[in-house]
């Protein structure tokens, strides 16, 4: 069972959530530092992360799933959020210049059937940056948070699972290395954490960030089959041209011929 639209957007409005918002959004930024002119799509639930972006990005959609509910983003505006099927998005062939795909994958039932889906619509030179609990952290193990529900993953899990759907994985990062806890000596200092679990423990962090590319295969040209020529084949006496065949021998030369 997984949480809806309102329990996560409960969970960005207290001060945990507003940590790990400025943790990952801080991570997004440094990956996808200049997005002027591009289009940018997050599918599931990634209103907190999208809004860094709508100065430079455009269009700026967030894609909720059927199986989450929906909620109206941004409060003022225009409403850049929609209703989708996750496997069924009502895009365009290869519109997407990035993707972000945050609390979906780990809840998804259809994983497979998503990223294809993700793959029609990310254009050839796009980017796909997935944000997933980690199988090895404690945000997986601790149900307080989003990160506690659903499937967590390891880094081989999401590759087999990208490579299955035509992706490339090309990028990978950790975060959220302090504990999942509202301590107030913890949301004090939680970049000191985060530095201080990147030199200690790398492996143990609380979400894998993983950034993939679109295979594309080059299309193979249809071999030209070489038509056999016919062999002409004389019809013997007494047999009509209908009933003979290819296989019907010669009429062989007699000397009263």
């Amino acid at each position: 069972m997984h949480l809806d639209a309102i329990d996560l957007k409960d969970f960005y409005a207290s001060p945990l959530g507003g940590v790990v918002r400025r943790l990952l959004g801080a991570r997004l930024r440094a990956r996808w530092s200049n997005l002027q002119g591009m289009s940018l799509f997050g599918l599931g639930f990634a209103v907190p992360y999208l809004a860094a972006f709508r100065a430079d990005a455009c269009p700026v959609g967030a894609l909720m799933p059927a199986e989450l509910g929906v909620i109206s983003w941004p409060r003022e505006g225009d409403c850049l959020s929609v209703l989708v099927d996750e496997t069924e998005l009502p895009l365009p062939d290869e519109c997407a210049d990035r993707l972000l795909l945050v609390h979906m994958l780990e809840w998804s039932e259809r994983s497979r059937a998503l990223l294809r889906e993700l793959w029609r619509v990310l254009a050839p030179n796009g980017r796909l940056l997935i944000i997933v609990p980690n199988r090895r952290g404690l945000w997986a193990r601790v149900d307080s948070t989003p990160f506690g529900h659903g499937r967590p993953f390891s880094r081989s899990q999401i590759t087999k699972l990208l490579k299955d759907a035509m992706f490339s994985p090309e990028e990978w990062q950790y975060a959220l290395y302090m504990p999942p806890f509202s301590w107030r000596v913890l949301l004090k200092w939680p970049v000191f954490w985060e530095r201080l679990g990147l030199v200690l423990w790398p492996a143990f962090s609380g979400v894998i960030l993983v950034e993939a590319t679109k295979q594309i295969y080059a299309a193979l040209p249809v071999k030209e089959v070489r038509t056999r020529s016919r062999r002409v084949v004389p019809v013997p006496a007494g047999v009509t041209p209908s009933t003979a065949t290819a296989e019907t021998p010669p009429a062989r030369r007699t000397d009263s011929a």
